[in-house]
């Protein structure tokens, strides 16, 4: 696994960036789309909330991040196959027990977790329902979320089976840290760390190829693999590889 560390997830973002586009190795996933994907990689942020908390390199910017953020944390009355709302606050759809209906509020769970037992490493919430998720296309990508009290600070590490890292990371950053802010205030103590780690990230370096030249800059910031640059033909070195 390798790790990048980062004092903002803004910066932490561009840097995975740079890392997948120019080591990473060109695979067609099963949906049969063209991606360059790399190892397992942490990004450990000491101050989340420190600017920049967005790249302005991003197609995503702070309007954008700040409804997804808003998304996640208080729902959305959009239709998806999916959304973190419901599965961090209202976990067990078409589950019952005893005849009743599940719904379970895992952000309420690990607030008062970490209320009743601060040195707990059982704060967590989860995302995965295989009742649902086995037969979906499209399933959550973000698959755990913990938080632990330490120092007097609220840490949180999250966990994603898979992230694609250009054009969904930078939002998924920002919620989960507004996410992590939330809980900090709800006990009273500042936010530590962030820890995002990824099992598979990955670019979709034909889908999104408009989306990699900010983050290049021509070929003067990042020198991506030669596949990355042929499908771009953007400046003088995509030509030449």
């Amino acid at each position: 696994m390798r790790v990048i560390r980062a004092p903002s997830i803004g910066l932490a973002h561009e840097q995975v960036i740079r890392m997948i586009l120019e080591k990473g190795r060109v695979l067609t996933t099963e949906d049969a789309e063209a991606t360059v994907e790399f190892e397992e990689i942490a990004l450990q942020v000491d101050t989340p909330l420190a600017e920049p908390m967005v790249s302005p390199h991003s197609r995503f910017q702070q309007k954008f991040v700040e409804q997804y953020a808003k998304d996640l944390l208080h729902g959305s009355h959009a239709s998806f196959e999916y959304d973190y709302h419901g599965r961090l606050f209202e976990w067990g759809e078409r589950l019952a027990v005893n005849g009743q209906p599940v719904h379970v509020d895992q952000i309420a769970y690990i607030v008062e977790k970490l209320r009743s037992s601060p040195v707990t490493r059982r704060a967590i919430a989860i995302t995965w329902n295989p009742v649902i998720d086995e037969k979906l296309d499209d399933c959550p990508c973000l698959q755990l979320v913990q938080c632990v009290l330490r120092d007097g600070k609220l840490c949180m590490r999250v966990i994603f089976r898979s992230n694609d890292m250009l054009t969904a990371a930078g939002a998924n950053m920002y919620a989960l840290v507004q996410l992590q802010k939330s809980i900090a205030s709800q006990l009273g103590v500042p936010c530590g760390t962030y820890t995002h780690i990824s099992l598979v990230p990955h670019i979709y370096y034909l889908r999104d190829v408009h989306d990699i030249e900010p983050f290049c800059g021509s070929g003067k910031l990042i020198q991506p693999v030669k596949e990355v640059c042929r499908a771009c033909q953007r400046c003088d070195r995509a030509k030449s590889v």
